[in-house]
Order: C-alpha cells, then structure tokens, then sequence
C-alpha cells in the first residue's frame, strides 16, 4: 500500500504542476490584452505618440494574436502541442522583453506582435495538452475550473497590477513582468508536460495564407474605422479585403479533406452556442474594459493605481466564480452557467451606464461584482462543452477557433463601442470626427499632466460628453449580451445534463465528424 502511495503521489504531484505552467502562460496570454491600458498615457509622454500610435500599442497584438490563432492550432495539430506551445512560450517571452525595452513607438508595436504571434501558438494548444494530462473525468472538469478562472482573472486583473506598476516603475514594468515568469513557465514546460505527437496530416498552407492575412485585414479595419472614419480610403480597401479572402478561406475550408477551421463545429448546437457565447461576453467585457480606465482617470480625475484597485471586486468574484462555474456545468451541462454569465454581464453593464461623472465608487460598487461574477461563469462552460463534443485528434483546432472568436470579440467590441462613443461625442460636442484628436488626448493623459489643457468650461463639456458617450456605449454593450443570453438558451436548449465526454484516443481511419454528438 505504501508502494502505491509512493508511486501515486508523484503523477499527482506532476499534474499540478502542469496545471500551474498552463494557468500561467494562459494568465500572460490574457493579462496582455488588457494590462497595457493603465500605461498608455505614460508611453505617449515618453515616445512622443500620438492617439493612433496609441492605439497600435493596445491593438497590434490583437491584431496578430487574432490572425494567427487558426495557424497555431493547425501548426499545433501537425508538429505536436507541447513542441508548438514551447516555442509559442518563448517567442511570447522575446517580445517582452523587446517591448519593455523599445525606444521608439514603431518598435513597441512591433515587440507587441511578436508577442502576439508566441500568444497564437501556445494558446491552442494549452486546452488540448490540460486534456492529455487530466485523464479522471472529475478531475478533469475541477482543472478545467481552475484553467479557465484564472484566464478570465488574466482579463480583468490587468488594471488592477498595471496602475500601481506604471507609477512605480514606468511603463516598461508591464512588459518586463512576463519575462522571469515567462522563463519559469519554459523551464517548468519542459518538465512537467506531456510530449504529445502530431499527427500526419497536410498543412492547409492556403487556409493558413488566406485566414492569418482576412483576418489581419478584419481587423486593421475595426481598429483604424473609429479613428479614421468608415468611409475612408485606407479602411473601405482593408475591409473588402477582408471580406473577399475570409470568402474565399471559407469555399476553401468547405473543400478539402483537413481543414484549419472545421465548420462541422457550427452544426452542433451546443458547440454554435458555447462559440456564440464566448464571442459576446468578449464583444461586451473587452469594451468596457477598455473604456472604465478612461472614464476613472480621464474624467473621475482617479490615479492609476486607484482607477486599477477599484477592479479588486471584479477580479474577486472571478476567483469565486470559476470554481462554481464548473460544479454547475459538471451536474446540469454548459447551458445553466453560460447563460447565467452573460445574462449577469448584460446586467452589470446597464447598471454602469446609471452612474456619472459625480458619483461615488460605492453607489456603483455592486456593478463590478455582478460583471466579475458574470464574466467568470462564462469561460469554464466554453471550454468544456468544447472538451467534451470534439474528438481528442482535432482539439488543436477546436480550441484555437474558440479563442480566436474570443480575440475578435474583443477587438470588434473596441471598435464598435469606440464608434458609438465616437458618435455620440460629436453629435454632443458639435465636432466632426477629425477634431476630436485633443479631446481624447486630453482625457487619455490627464494623469500625467498635459500641456495646454483645456479652458474649465470646454474641460467640462468635453468630460459631461464623453461620460454620455461611454454610458451609450455600456447600454450598447448591455444589449447584445442580453439577446446574445435568449439566443444561447435556445441554442444550448436540451443540454440541461452532462453529455458523455469524446473518447480519450479515436482508431485510425475512424475519425468521428467534429460537430457530431458525443
């Protein structure tokens, strides 16, 4: 019996630390989407950037993360998981390091893609190796828990690390904190992973091509429409750039034998609503993140370290949430928890677009707690629902559609928020759309001392506008999640239990369609 133990203890001891490296490189992953935000007006002070350059930081690794997601799992699925998410690891932990060391915009934005790009290859394929290695059905479903509540936290602990970091220690502090924990996760990978093989099978070397640069090109253009405008030269030819090759990456998809992105994923009900509903709360959650620190800093007058402590209740209640989450999807399926997330991010939302320049953090308090609580019930019914209806063999590809439908979410909830933001400036202000340059400047730099600001009554017209614009944008947000809940409940509709998970290896020859049920 002591035999046993001692054998036992070590496997367990094993699947921990697994569990850890893959949280932590998860955690990175989404901490980056989001932890640049606070740092952003001290880059501009420092670099000499402007609002557009700006935006390239925050977004340029979006826009590679997004583009490259599909690429990832496919190289994932050919070359093998853990071999593709260690070199993902490593090209994640470069670009950081690049990045807290750019003397120039044009080079943080390039840092900021390399880090995208190790993003892409590690994230596909870190749900596939958590399901090599957590063999127990229960087991499984708690790491799962464990995996997707600390991805969530990655998304709204960023502000709350980032102010107090910037005022510091500088801006290249945020970048510089994910090189020895980047290190650690390298060594930690090449010992407590799994070696998992690909597997033969042709590279869709055209869906590769046609997907990373539609998508790159979907992108460009969400991010450059607001600041721009829609109807400008540069954004109309990106946009039906992006809409011809995504058209065409499609056909292709539909034709050959392997694709990067199988469609029969959308036929399942379940799966179309757990991909729907991981879309959406990004869509909403992402813009309001964006937004929150502008409003706290830029009209609340807050510094960043208060503006990124006032999300400690957000990220409190993910932690609790992530847990309940998978107990909940455990015993009644993904629907219940799923919908009960984005129902309570919907409703948070409309509760903040309630409260003013002039109110007090503790009127609004409870709105942070139901958004954390919220966004944390969402992502472990995702991840599962996907885990238990895709064969093992096409896990790669799974998981790298369900994030890189997260990443577009988030970055077309940027976009579109920004332009309803954007119209309700004008429309209130009385300024065309290439004026509003030193508004936002303003705003995005009042805590570090702009030169030339504004005449009182000007400021405060401007901040009156801007809260109006962001309260627009929040109830703009609150809406799609709330008919994005009805549609879910109706997609996910019979999957009020537990489906049978996929079989842990499938026979040659004897593939089982990805979208078929379990």
């Amino acid at each position: 019996m002591g035999e046993t133990e001692g054998t036992a203890a070590p496997g367990a001891r094993r699947r921990r630390l697994a569990l850890a490296t893959l949280c932590i490189t998860m955690f990175m992953s989404m901490l980056d989407n989001v932890i640049v935000g606070n740092a952003l007006p001290r880059i501009g002070r420092d670099l000499d950037a402007g609002i557009t350059g700006l935006q390239w930081v925050a977004e340029g690794y979006s826009l590679v993360f997004a583009a490259l997601l599909l690429t990832g799992g496919a190289l994932g699925d050919r070359y093998g998981r853990t071999a593709v998410f260690r070199i993902g690891l490593a090209l994640f932990t470069a670009g950081s390091a690049a990045a807290a060391l750019a003397g120039t915009v044009g080079t943080l934005v390039a840092a900021r893609m390399l880090q995208g790009v190790g993003a892409a290859l590690l994230t596909p394929g870190s749900l596939a190796i958590l399901r090599h290695v957590f063999t127990d059905e229960r087991e499984r479903t708690r790491a799962i828990g464990t995996w997707s509540g600390v991805s969530a936290l990655g998304l709204s602990v960023g502000p709350v690390v980032g102010g107090p970091m910037v005022e510091a220690f500088g801006w290249a502090s945020v970048f510089w904190i994910n090189v020895p924990i980047g290190i650690a996760a390298l060594v930690l990978s090449g010992r407590v992973l799994p070696a998992i093989p690909g597997r033969a099978r042709r590279v869709d070397l055209g869906g590769l091509v046609l997907s990373a640069t539609g998508l790159g090109a979907a992108v460009h253009t969400l991010v450059e429409g607001p600041e721009r405008g829609w109807t400008d030269t540069r954004v109309l030819t990106t946009a039906v750039l992006a809409v011809l090759l995504l058209t065409a990456f499609l056909l292709l998809e539909r034709r050959i034998a392997e694709p990067m992105l199988d469609l029969r994923l959308f036929r399942d009900g379940v799966l179309g609503g757990a991909l729907l509903g991981g879309f959406v709360v990004s869509f909403g959650m992402f813009g309001a993140l964006f937004f929150l620190p502008l409003l706290m800093q830029g009209v609340l007058g807050w510094s960043p370290t208060a503006a990124g402590l006032a999300g400690l209740p957000m990220t409190a209640m993910i932690v609790v949430a992530g847990p309940v989450s998978a107990r909940l999807t455990g015993r009644h399926g993904p629907r219940l928890p799923l919908v009960l997330g984005i129902a309570l991010c919907a409703l948070g939302l409309a509760g903040l677009s309630l409260y003013g320049e002039n109110a007090r953090y503790g009127e609004y308090l409870w709105t942070l707690f139901v958004l954390g609580l919220g966004m944390g019930m969402t992502f472990t019914p995702v991840s599962i629902a996907v885990l238990q209806r895709v064969a093992p063999e096409r896990m790669g590809t799974a998981s790298a559609t369900v994030n890189t439908l997260r990443e577009l979410g988030g970055v077309l909830g940027i976009a579109v928020l920004g332009a309803v933001l954007t119209h309700r400036l004008t429309t209130g202000l009385g300024l065309p759309p290439d004026a509003l340059g030193r508004t936002t400047d303003t705003l995005a730099t009042a805590t570090t001392a702009p030169v030339d600001p504004l005449p009182a009554p000007v400021q405060h017209a401007v901040e009156h506008a801007f809260t109006d614009g962001i309260h627009l944008a929040l109830r703009t947000g609150s809406a799609a999640l709330a008919v994005a809940a009805v549609l879910v409940a109706l997609l996910l509709r019979g999957s009020g239990r537990p489906v049978a998970p996929a079989p842990a290896a499938a026979p040659a020859g004897a593939e089982r369609p990805a979208g078929a049920r379990a």
